[in-house]
C-alpha cells in the first residue's frame, strides 16, 4: 500500500498525504507547499508517508 501512496505523492502530493493521515495539519501544510512549489510538496509527502 505504501507504493500506491508514494506514487500518489509524486503525481498529486496532497492526495498521498491525505491517504496516509487524512485531513489534518500535515495535509494543509502539504497543500500549501504544493501550491508554492511542486517539489517541496513531493518531498514533504514522501517524508510523511515514510515516517508513519
Amino acid at each position: 500500500m505504501d507504493l500506491v501512496r508514494i506514487a500518489c505523492a509524486i503525481f498529486v502530493p496532497p492526495l498521498g498525504v491525505f491517504l496516509q493521515v487524512g485531513i489534518g495539519k500535515d495535509f494543509w501544510i502539504n497543500l500549501l507547499l504544493t501550491f508554492f512549489g511542486y517539489i517541496p510538496g513531493i518531498v514533504h509527502a514522501v517524508w510523511i508517508i515514510a515516517k508513519k
